[in-house]
């Protein structure tokens, strides 16, 4: 029997009954664009209602091909992984919309080039929200869509680097695969000083500049939870051809709860469209 990773936050960050959970889908997912293809996307995992729509215009602005590598920071301090970066391609993610295969090949090739900086590590993923509340949004957009997860916990530029070029050789010539950053923006402060500083990172992202991104938020304190996953997948998509990225929506949690003073930021971005 095929081991699975059950969810960990249905429930609370998103609906566990199926039929509220498609429904919610629908409604984030109901933008006007037309999906394009792209290398990449950034999008928020807070819970639905604060994220929702935000995320769900990230997936509505591209396609959903048959694999996406979702990358995600580590907030829960759990890794087994010694290079700091989890996979987890022994067990299948389960949510509320049924269980995602993972792509094991390219998860094997990635581990092959980006070896010892990832390893097999249930025990960061076990309780961490930030790859699982992404998933229904994929499962919506291509309900046999395949994963490759991976839990990043390194700080740093170096490691980055070779990790965004080990996915991009892994990568090769295929066209279906998205690179799927996970990531808030900002975290509690005031509406004005949040805003000022998400426009900061934003700019190095859609430059896809990588290494600015990781300067610009140690330098400016800017508590974006996913920037080496974002900064991994910008460098991904300069390695495979492209040139900026483009936000399609941007809001924070102050619009939802009236508090403007404390806000989380929340970004959707996509990386090098077609």
């Amino acid at each position: 029997m095929t081991a699975v990773r059950t969810p960990a936050v249905s429930g609370t960050f998103y609906p566990s009954l199926p039929g509220r959970l498609r429904a919610d889908l629908r409604d984030y997912l109901s933008s006007p664009r037309v999906p394009r293809r792209a290398a990449g996307v950034v999008a928020p995992h807070a819970g639905y209602m604060y994220s929702g729509a935000i995320a769900g215009v990230a997936f509505s602005a591209v396609e959903v091909p048959a694999t996406c590598i979702v990358l995600a920071p580590n907030h829960t301090g759990r890794v087994a992984a010694r290079g700091g970066g989890s996979l987890l391609a022994a067990q299948l993610y389960r949510t509320p919309l049924g269980e995602i295969q993972v792509d094991e090949p390219l998860a094997q090739a990635i581990v092959e080039r980006a070896a010892p900086l990832v390893a097999e590590d249930a025990i960061a993923h076990a309780n961490e929200h930030a790859v699982e509340v992404i998933l229904p949004f994929l499962q919506a957009r291509n309900a046999a869509v395949r994963i490759v997860p991976l839990v990043l916990a390194w700080p740093d530029w170096e490691r980055t680097r070779t990790l965004a070029h080990a996915i991009a050789a892994a990568i090769g010539e295929r066209d279906d695969v998205l690179v799927v950053a996970s990531s808030d923006m900002n975290h509690y402060e005031s509406a004005p000083v949040a805003e000022a500083k998400d426009t900061l990172a934003l700019e190095r992202v859609t430059a896809l500049d990588g290494e600015g991104l990781l300067a610009i938020t140690l330098e400016r304190q800017i508590t974006m939870c996913g920037r080496v996953p974002a900064a991994c997948a910008c460098e991904v998509a300069r390695a495979r051809g492209a040139s900026h990225g483009e936000v399609v929506a941007y809001s924070h949690s102050g619009f939802v709860n009236g508090d403007h003073d404390r806000v989380v930021g929340y970004a959707a971005v996509v990386l090098g469209a077609t």
